[in-house]
């Protein structure tokens, strides 16, 4: 089990250090429950670093060209962390999205959103610049559609993830409380802090 993480902001050779004693026990179960779930699929995560200088706290979920998933972590998130537990929360969350199928259901509300907006701008007589501008719209709009879902989902998911890894999710999720609370805010891609806090409390109650 990794020690447990000093309180505060870690030095990048620290945080990479804690940071890959969390991924060996919470990405073979992450890879694990993938293929329970999604018999076929690409489940070979590879995780990785951005260890360049200047970049702000951030942690991403994307497919390689291959169709392999890659989870990406900045050095400011790692570092960040004011404990494993709540890496192993964040490492999670991130595979979640994969394991959930997101990245599909994101691409196709875009396109599905581009092109609507596509129709009703041609059908309102609008020139092509106007068109091409709509559409644009159209896909951002259709991709934030279900942004917020996918974010709850991904915390529940990720939850338990952490969990069988035997991490503690309520204490992972504590991050949540130094991040800037998005509110309400229309067409915003998270949902309110306190929510995805609500979202991890009753999966973790239903695991126990």
């Amino acid at each position: 089990m990794p020690p447990p993480l000093p309180d505060g902001p870690l030095s990048a050779e620290q945080a990479a250090r804690n940071f890959v004693a969390v991924v060996a026990r919470v990405e073979p179960v992450a890879e694990a429950m993938c293929r329970e779930r999604n018999p076929g699929s690409n489940c070979d995560f590879q995780i990785v670093v951005d260890d360049r200088p200047g970049q702000p706290p951030n942690a991403f979920q994307t497919l390689d060209r291959a169709g392999r998933p890659i989870v990406g972590f900045s050095l400011a998130l790692i570092a960040d962390a004011r404990n494993a537990d709540e890496i192993a929360f964040v490492v999670g969350h991130e595979t979640a999205h994969h394991i959930a199928g997101h990245i599909p259901q994101v691409q196709r509300t875009a396109t599905t959103g581009a092109v609507l907006a596509g129709v009703l701008a041609q059908a309102s007589g609008a020139t092509p610049e106007a068109v091409r501008a709509a559409q644009q719209m159209g896909a951002t709009m259709g991709a934030r559609t279900y942004a917020r879902d996918f974010e709850l989902e991904a915390d529940a998911l990720g939850a338990e993830i952490a969990f069988r890894a035997g991490f503690d999710p309520l204490r992972g999720a504590a991050f949540f409380d130094r991040l800037p609370d998005p509110g309400d805010q229309f067409l915003g891609s998270h949902p309110p802090n306190a929510q995805r806090k609500e979202i991890v409390r009753r999966v973790v109650a239903g695991l126990r």
